[in-house]
């Protein structure tokens, strides 16, 4: 994989930080006063999940990360565990701890498919839609005149996530949810 010198160090990028996958979350390059310029970064190990704060500076270069993406199909979760499998290879299932994916599972219905990154043929995290469209389960009833709280309510979705909504939606309306922030975007047609 290609080398990269510590401005080219940016946010999604997977790099190879002492033998581990390293996911970069944050990277802020800043020079003080007459020193060199320095990459501010945040890197989230994708095997332990553990998050470093590391500083690269300007005569430093690091390797990316060999991975590889694979399509698999979202199956359920147990508490203790997400499962999927490989798409179009059922007989292929692995999971994920519950906690490090929870984040994203949230947005999944079951055989929802999603975009697994793998390191040395293991796989390492998901990565889902930017936006999801999904049914409301639980709409409590809109009461008139009630902007104090924003003229929003909190809806239940179809896989038990909990977002606030306009007070315009109801039950079993198709909702748009964006999956960075976990904020309506819309109101979609019903199928």
């Amino acid at each position: 994989m290609a080398v990269l010198a510590y401005n080219e160090i940016l946010p999604k990028t997977i790099i190879d930080y002492n033998d581990a996958p390293y996911e970069v979350l944050s990277a802020h390059i800043f020079r003080m006063q007459k020193r060199k310029p320095v990459n501010q970064t945040k890197l989230r190990n994708l095997v332990t999940g553990q998050v470093l704060e590391i500083s690269f500076h300007s005569s430093e270069t690091i390797q990316e990360a060999e991975t590889d993406r694979l399509n698999a199909v979202y199956l359920y979760s147990d508490g203790k565990a997400s499962w999927f499998a490989e798409e179009g290879n059922a007989k292929n299932r692995f999971s994920f701890p519950a906690d490090s994916v929870h984040d994203q599972v949230q947005w999944l219905a079951p055989n929802s498919v999603v975009e697994v990154l793998t390191y040395e043929e293991k796989p390492m995290t998901i990565k889902i839609p930017v936006k999801v469209d999904l049914v409301v389960k639980e709409a409590p009833p809109a009461v008139k005149g009630n902007t104090v709280s924003g003229g929003t309510k909190l809806a239940t979705l179809s896989t038990g996530a909990k977002v606030n909504v306009p007070l315009f939606i109801n039950e079993g309306d198709v909702v748009r949810i964006n999956t960075d922030t976990g904020d309506y975007a819309e109101r979609m047609e019903k199928a």
